[in-house]
């Protein structure tokens, strides 16, 4: 697919990188078919010189069809995740500007993709199988789950008519779409029709009607709005495990080992992905595969009898499961009503909220709409984590040094280590019991959730946020400081050590891109220069190269 701006131009005639808009949103879509000789093989894929392994090539042919089990006809969407090849982290991903302002639980992955696959299989005679099998796969680093379906719902009908050429125009216009910028409302132009979404940002309220900042470009015809990017019908998810919600919760909070056997690609993946985000807006930590196969590289890491089962939430199809995973301490069985249920020896923390089971299962007999039963369920999930995390988040803010002790001749305090007998020692005062009416072991759930890979997420994550705004405490202190009067009676070591270690921390900031002040790094920049310039010729000539101004 050529550049429109010249065939073979590495660049448009802006400037900008070709397809950098595109890979924005996308690593690339993907047309996987079934190939007699050689089973699931990739026919196209866009843009063309996309950097994929061979080993994530496979995988993906293997993950965008559903299991021969399934008995998938018609028209099937599903969702994948995919752990990126070894050594092949990108650069540009290390410090993410999106991941900045992005909601942690929202950001873009740095070592998995997500696949968002439309799957089509319908009788065909003209086919030696008998069967017209085929999968387009958008490919991204963006857990913009109802986006990315909703998006396939538009072009892959399209698509199976027209094939390659539809493809090449959608990825084409997608090359256009603005960057997903936190906070913003967009419009997305596809095939004729206009999406509009809202970006989520890390500052909007947990379960809040953020504020909306429209841009300012008119759209014809009128934008189909999304009301969310990522959000799932959760009710649909749960309907059949409605008294086992309080478990599941629990389970996902600690990151236990759990394997979903489902009885096709679509409820395995809904599931997973309800449960990841069942513990909003805490971010799942752990591994997550919403659709396995037998295939999949890491099969057998993931089945091995000869140690505990790894942290990580499986969604399978394949019977082979059913005695592979028999030895995991947690099975969710679902499909036939009598087969529905949770295989497990856990024992519940808190007791079941009996009263939003009652009121949801009274929305059944109403026939109250998904939309509505989904939303009464977030609500609670959403209130029951953050009624967990609050006196988390309480507690590790008191850990934060005080604001007058950080001095700008001195190296900024220390954060205060986490203890988890001083952390249960505030629950008596300050625990979940202020806001959540459940009752049970709150103690017990958060001495096993310390052992957790969601805590060790949480705190460094935290830590790291704490840290950088101490650095930036540091250098608005620094800012305000009358730097020259110190300089006057120092000698020049003395100066040239400031020197560098304001250099140093500029370089920081701007690498980490800390919230700081208006006109705190200009400032510093310049009093950097201009001692720099007082200074004798030769430790001028040495610093001197790295003088912006």
């Amino acid at each position: 697919m050529n550049p429109p701006h010249g065939a073979g131009s590495p660049r448009h005639a802006s400037g900008r990188s070709r397809w950098s808009r595109f890979s924005c949103w996308l690593e690339c879509v993907c047309v996987v078919t079934f190939d007699l000789e050689l089973g699931q093989a990739v026919e196209l894929m866009f843009p063309p010189d996309v950097k994929l392994t061979e080993k994530e090539k496979t995988s993906i042919c293997y993950l965008s069809f559903p299991d021969s089990y399934s008995g998938c006809l018609g028209d099937t969407q599903f969702s994948f995740r995919l752990r990126q090849s070894v050594g092949r982290r990108s650069s540009r991903f290390k410090d993410d500007v999106y991941n900045q302002d992005a909601p942690v639980t929202l950001q873009r992955e740095a070592s998995h993709f997500f696949g968002y696959v439309y799957f089509r299989q319908v009788k065909d005679v003209s086919v030696k199988r008998g069967y017209f099998q085929k999968s387009l796969v958008l490919v991204s680093r963006l857990p913009y789950t109802h986006l990315f379906h909703s998006l396939l719902q538009i072009i892959a009908p399209e698509f199976f008519e027209k094939l390659e050429p539809c493809l090449e125009a959608v990825c084409n216009e997608i090359d256009q779409w603005p960057s997903p910028i936190p906070g913003l409302t967009l419009n997305l132009p596809v095939m004729g029709v206009a999406l509009q979404v809202r970006i989520p940002s890390k500052t909007d309220k947990p379960g809040g009607s953020p504020v909306r900042h429209m841009t300012t470009e008119n759209v014809l015809p009128a934008p189909t709005l999304l009301p969310t990017l990522h959000e799932l019908d959760l009710f649909k998810s749960f309907q059949s495990l409605l008294i086992h919600l309080q478990m599941l919760w629990e389970l996902t909070l600690l990151g236990e080992p759990v394997v979903v056997m489902a009885p096709s690609p679509n409820v395995s993946s809904e599931t997973v992905l309800a449960l990841v985000s069942s513990i909003s807006p805490l971010k799942f930590c752990c591994d997550f595969r919403p659709y396995f196969t037998i295939h999949d590289s890491e099969f057998r890491e993931y089945t091995t009898r000869t140690q505990a089962p790894p942290n990580v939430l499986l969604g399978v199809t394949n019977p082979f499961f059913i005695k592979t995973f028999q030895s995991w301490p947690h099975i969710i069985r679902l499909g036939d009503v009598r087969m529905t249920g949770i295989y497990t020896s856990y024992k519940t923390f808190l007791h079941k909220d009996k009263i939003l089971i009652k009121r949801l299962l009274k929305g059944i007999q109403r026939k109250r709409p998904s939309e509505v039963q989904s939303a009464i369920l977030r609500r609670h999930l959403l209130e029951l984590t953050q009624s967990f995390i609050i006196p988390l988040e309480r507690y590790m803010a008191s850990l934060m040094p005080l604001q007058r002790s950080v001095t700008p001749w001195k190296t900024p305090p220390l954060i205060r280590p986490f203890s988890q007998d001083d952390f249960i020692s505030t629950l008596d005062h300050t625990g979940p019991q202020l806001t959540s009416l459940l009752k049970g072991d709150w103690t017990g759930l958060y001495r096993k959730f310390f052992r957790s890979p969601n805590f060790d997420g949480w705190y460094r994550h935290r830590h790291k946020e704490m840290s950088q705004k101490l650095e930036s405490l540091h250098l608005e202190v620094i800012c305000d400081a009358d730097l020259i009067g110190w300089t006057k009676d120092k000698s020049e070591v003395e100066i040239v050590d400031l020197i560098l270690k304001l250099r140093e921390k500029l370089n920081k900031a701007q690498r980490q891109q800390l919230q700081l002040k208006d006109g705190v790094l200009e400032k510093l920049d310049s009093f950097v220069s201009s001692i720099i310039r007082t200074l004798p010729e030769d430790l001028y000539t040495v610093l001197r190269p790295h003088d912006t101004t």
